[in-house]
């Protein structure tokens, strides 16, 4: 289940969202009104860091540089040939 919380409940009540979340329980932390990021149970990602060794997006190195005036069109290229 995933509880919508603000960061300031989230500083007040750690010691308790700690225990929910070891339990299973989901939070998505509001900053200024929107969502920001996500509490969730460590089981829930340990798989998903196996899962990025073999995707290609994750793999790839730099590509070009914020001067070249090409790096998205070889990014592109590298990523979707």
């Amino acid at each position: 289940m995933k509880t919508l919380i603000s960061a300031r409940e989230l500083r007040a009540g750690l010691p308790s969202i700690v225990d929910r979340v070891r339990k299973g329980s989901r939070f998505t932390v509001l900053y200024r009104s929107r969502p920001a990021f996500e509490i969730v149970p460590v089981e829930d990602i340990r798989g998903r860091a196996e899962d990025l060794r073999n995707d290609s997006f994750y793999q790839s190195g730099p590509i070009g540089s914020s001067s070249s005036g090409d790096a998205a069109a070889k990014h592109d290229e590298a990523l979707y040939r």
